[in-house]
């Protein structure tokens, strides 16, 4: 019984392969698209900020949770007749309930009305229903303070697989793939309507350090596999797309694998729970690593070796390839044909130019001036016709 192959091998071998870096454009105007439809839903939809950038009060009171608790609670203050208290979110501990709303007027006595709906829903006095107003201020330092981390995270990136490579359009190349994680997440965070809250950037964080894994694992077996590329007899592309389908299968098992909690994750704070930290952080932690993955294989690879064949090295590697193509070929072809009696052509490659080209040195005689040599007399000296 013939042993069975697994396809895993059969990519690592080249037996079976997808030429990504050949269909770039295809996946760069599918990328573009995805792109412009972000930028048209952070645009037109806008980003739901949560109490802690644009400020609030927040609630707390001591409950026996429920699955129906979040809903009761959410109407109860709604009854209250306030404006503008849609975008109240309410989320539960253990024993505790916990409800965000818009900054309250407390001279208006809009604190005190909140807070006994919420008392008189929970069964409890007035007092034990605790409350504090949030800043907006609070929420622009961690935008600032965030925005630093991602830069300095961005610099150390590139400093570190130049270092590491010793190639700099490596770097270039998975920071773009970085960009495009960041740009798709927040994009369809905002399609979503989540509320981006500090758990929020804490995923986009972490997202770009599981992207970064992703792109260095392919990186590093294009290091392997061009390292011997003088001496080797295809080119940059060929040899880098080589690398990204020996390292498909792991990316995507390896996706598959941390997907699946972060989606049990998600769906446990966004149908369970309702709102919280939980239903922010795994909804940019999926989006994030999905996207971290399809970047690494369509979008930094073909990036890294469309810069790199752009080089006057690789420009020579490739004419080099041509000519040494070509004289393959000539020398296949004069294999497979009739062996001429005399003046049989030696083919030679000329390396003058640019271009390889084929040069017959001695011409092909035709059948008619071999007829004519044969019937030609033979002219022996006398000598000879003495010895016949």
């Amino acid at each position: 019984m013939a042993k069975r192959i697994s396809i895993t091998h059969r990519l690592y071998t080249g037996e079976i392969s997808y030429d990504f870096i050949k269909n770039r454009r295809i996946w760069y105007s599918f990328t573009g698209v995805i792109l412009a439809l972000c930028v048209v839903a952070v645009s037109v939809f806008g980003m739901k900020w949560g109490i802690e950038f644009v400020g609030g009060t927040e609630f707390g009171a001591p409950v026996n949770v429920t699955s129906d608790t979040v809903d009761e609670y959410r109407q109860a203050v709604l009854d209250v007749g306030l404006p503008q208290m849609q975008d109240l979110q309410v989320t539960t501990l253990s024993t505790e309930v916990r409800i965000q709303t818009r900054p309250l007027d407390v001279g208006a006595d809009e604190v005190t009305k909140i807070r006994e709906a919420i008392a008189a829903k929970a069964g409890v006095d007035p007092t034990q229903v605790t409350y504090q107003t949030v800043g907006a201020s609070w929420g622009a330092q961690i935008t600032e303070k965030g925005l630093i981390a991602l830069v300095v995270f961005l610099l150390l990136v590139s400093a570190l697989i130049s270092i590491y490579f010793r190639d700099f359009k490596m770097a270039v190349a998975a920071v773009l793939a970085l960009l495009h994680d960041l740009v798709v997440t927040v994009g369809l965070y905002a399609l979503a309507g989540f509320s981006v809250t500090p758990s929020t950037l804490i995923g986009m964080l972490t997202i770009l350090g599981y992207s970064l894994y992703d792109t260095v694992v392919v990186f590093d077996k294009v290091r392997e596999n061009v390292a011997d590329l003088e001496a080797s007899n295809e080119t940059y592309s060929a040899l880098a797309n080589k690398a990204v389908n020996q390292v498909l299968v792991r990316s995507i098992n390896t996706t598959i694998i941390g997907v699946l909690p972060v989606a049990a994750l998600t769906f446990a704070g966004t149908f369970i729970l309702g709102t919280g930290p939980l239903k922010d952080l795994g909804l940019a932690l999926l989006i994030g690593m999905i996207a971290g993955t399809y970047s690494s294989i369509f979008i930094a690879t073909p990036l890294l070796a469309q810069m790199r064949e752009m080089e006057p090295r690789m420009a020579e590697h490739r004419k080099r390839l041509e000519r040494r193509a070509a004289k393959q070929a000539w020398k296949q072809q004069f294999e497979k044909s009739e062996p001429a009696p005399v003046g049989a052509a030696n083919v030679e490659i000329t390396e003058a130019g640019d271009d390889a080209q084929a040069v017959p040195t001695l011409g092909v005689m035709s059948a008619a001036q071999l007829e004519q040599t044969r019937r030609q007399p033979s002219h022996a000296s006398r000598s000879q016709r003495k010895k016949n």
